[in-house]
């Protein structure tokens, strides 16, 4: 947790937030499973576990010519995004996820991706400016009322604080199961995330801040894109030197039988799930 630990795998050496998103399986032909692992970005080869990459959004999407108008989080805020449950594109229209590059989709792809799948996930940025939590992590947090954050959108009078977008992308290197022999016989894509969904819509994130003292601010109050003159980074080596132990035992690259917690991948939920 943020502020139980003495270092960080993250090059921003002030940055001990807690980031996490589900993880990717293949699904094969004999219904096994087996761990997508990760990719480490451009720049950043080398990273222990391939990582994720996190950016603090400023005042527009990549805009750099002005000085931020948004507000770090603070110390014990913490934000959930996504439906465990969504398996339709309408369950899961409420999280905005505008597409910014090409051949962006909502769902997992259906046909092989020859360099990998990158998943994307945009939380929101306008905040209640009073709770530093929520009972379901996003009632205090909002999307702007109109627009998106890249559009300037604006924040709705419920959530007046305009905070930093945070975004994950995550490169998972399906290289490795790219060959349609092993793929279901119908033709459906084959991958599953973690805790069932094989139809992407369920994919979701959390965010636990734990950025030391006013260093985020600092950031954003600067416009810079990547090397921000304000930032203490360290190496990758460094990154790498910080690592957590497994406390539980499990095998977690081999072919399974099941899923992580006993599920099986599923394109529409179970009667009991809703």
């Amino acid at each position: 947790m943020p502020g139980e630990s003495d270092c960080t795998t993250c090059q921003m050496a002030d940055d001990f937030s807690n980031y996490w998103t589900a993880v990717l399986y293949f699904k094969a032909r004999n219904g096994t499973y087996k761990r997508v692992r990760q990719l480490a970005n451009s720049g950043f080869d080398g990273a222990a576990g391939g990582g994720m990459t996190v950016y603090y959004m400023q005042d527009a999407l990549y805009d750099t010519k002005q000085p931020s108008k948004v507000s770090a989080f603070q110390p014990g805020f913490r934000m959930f995004i996504g439906n465990v449950q969504a398996r339709t594109m309408d369950e899961a229209a409420r999280f905005q996820t505008p597409a910014t590059r090409d051949h962006e989709t909502i769902a997992l792809p259906k046909k092989v991706c020859p360099a990998g799948i990158m998943s994307s996930l945009r939380f929101p940025n306008c905040w209640d400016g009073k709770n530093l939590d929520s009972p379901d992590h996003l009632s205090h947090m909002s999307y702007p009322s109109s627009g998106t954050f890249e559009s300037g959108g604006p924040c709705p009078s419920t959530h007046p604080v305009r905070t930093s977008q945070v975004m994950f992308e995550v490169i998972w290197d399906t290289r490795p199961f790219n060959n349609p022999d092993d793929w279901p016989l119908d033709g459906s894509q084959p991958f599953v995330w973690s805790f069932g969904d094989a139809t992407g819509y369920a994919n979701h994130a959390d965010y636990v801040f734990g950025w030391k003292d006013d260093s985020l601010q600092k950031i954003l109050d600067t416009p810079c894109y990547v090397n921000c003159d304000t930032a203490r980074t360290q190496s990758i080596a460094e990154m790498n030197k910080c690592a957590q132990k497994a406390v539980v035992e499990e095998d977690i690259d081999g072919w399974l039988t099941e899923l992580p917690g006993g599920h099986q991948a599923e394109f529409a939920p179970t009667p009991e799930k809703r």
